[in-house]
């Protein structure tokens, strides 16, 4: 009688768990065709806005690089020519196009507010149809300054 309820008790522990010869599951091994296509389709949905915002915030990064390298260029042209203006005062300081560092041109305008006052005006932008003319669209940073004679 000990045999016979050792032998129940090991087949009922062998079906509820699943081990031995005899379990069988009826479950699916994997995944149905409707399942994955689901899946899929709520995964790139997911994903769409985040490639969107991704990319939305390198073109913003790319933009805020070229303006504060214009800046720094912009500010070292008008340093450039505040030192030439001590001994070089007469000469013009105009210049259209000047390439600063790669792709990066640069206006120079020197108007004269007086005989010993002149108004110097330095936009710097990024050539981005890279025909070696700063255009419009293509400026910037705009920055004036006044150069006074010293001696």
């Amino acid at each position: 009688m000990r045999r016979k309820l050792t032998r129940m008790f090991t087949r009922s522990v062998k079906r509820k768990t699943g081990h031995g010869a005899r379990a069988t599951s009826h479950a699916p091994a994997g995944f149905t065709l409707t399942e994955v296509v689901v899946a899929s389709a709520i995964l790139i949905i997911a994903i769409v806005p985040i490639l969107k915002a991704l990319t939305s915030a390198h073109v913003s990064t790319t933009i805020i690089e070229h303006r504060t390298h214009s800046l720094i260029l912009a500010q070292a042209k008008l340093d450039e020519i505040k030192a030439r203006s001590i001994y070089n005062y007469g000469g013009s300081f105009t210049g259209n196009n000047t390439s600063l560092d790669g792709p990066y041109l640069c206006n120079v305008q020197d108007a004269s507010a007086g005989t010993d006052l002149r108004t110097i005006t330095v936009s710097v932008g990024y050539d981005l149809n890279v025909n070696s003319t700063l255009e419009t669209d293509e400026i910037e940073i705009t920055l004036a300054t006044l150069v006074a004679r010293r001696w």
